[in-house]
């Protein structure tokens, strides 16, 4: 069996820095994890390239649903050229209908605007409400991989459904693992999956350092920040699977 590959999100410099330092096979890169991933600043995207390893760019242009609009469409549209200014590797796109379909339109004209970049469909593919139509529909519009969690919170309560995902998907594109993926939870996980890669946070859970920022709500008593050690346990564990 190959080697699973490990594909770590993070949502700033330091982020960047553990996980190309701990290895990560690939890098999914976003501002605002604590939400759920959004695109990062052009400024995050041009440290990240050219890259050591591939970076995938969320492009997530605000918090909430994932149905958008014209406004977010033009929002979106620079933000992948932004990401191809930067010469990274790929975009991860999705877009829902408000029944919780994907949005076939808007995906074509995303899709069609990254041509040339690597596709990613992200965890808007978890509220579909038939996710065999929703495999069909990104397997037509040429994407690599579905990060999905199988539609439950995480990854690791739906892994019979994750199988079930992999069957439907039948080698064409990649059923990826993601939330709630972590080393305590990988191993339950790759047993019941054939999966080629998974993805991860790889972090650690950090206090806030100063009290004044938490009373002021600039920043959560505590927080999640990539950690180089923890990516390089994880290589290792998938390494042995």
């Amino acid at each position: 069996m190959s080697e699973i590959g490990l594909e770590v999100c993070v949502d700033d410099a330091d982020g960047l820095a553990a996980a190309v330092e701990g290895g990560a096979d690939r890098i999914e890169l976003c501002a605002a994890l604590s939400v759920g991933g959004l695109t990062p600043t052009a400024g995050l995207m041009a440290l990240a390239g050219p890259p050591r390893v591939p970076v995938y760019v969320m492009i997530r242009p605000r918090p909430g649903d994932f149905v958008f609009g014209a406004g977010d469409l033009e929002m979106m549209r620079r933000d992948i050229d932004a990401v191809r200014d930067a010469r990274l590797a790929g975009v991860v796109l999705g877009a829902s209908l408000t029944d919780g379909q994907l949005d076939a339109a808007m995906l074509r004209k995303l899709t069609g605007h990254a041509a040339g970049l690597g596709l990613t469909l992200h965890r808007a593919f978890d509220l579909v409400p038939d996710f065999k139509d929703a495999i069909e529909l990104a397997v037509e519009l040429g994407f690599e991989r579905i990060l999905t969690s199988g539609g439950a919170r995480s990854a690791p309560q739906a892994i019979e459904k994750l199988a079930e995902l992999v069957a439907l998907a039948a080698g064409r594109l990649s059923i990826m693992p993601g939330s709630g993926v972590t080393l305590d939870t990988v191993d339950a996980l790759l047993a019941k999956l054939s999966v080629s890669e998974v993805h991860s946070s790889c972090s650690i859970r950090e206090p806030a350092h100063d009290s004044r920022l938490v009373s002021m709500g600039f920043v959560a008593e505590d927080r999640r920040r990539t950690d180089a050690a923890t990516v390089r346990a994880m290589k290792a564990r998938l390494s042995a699977q």
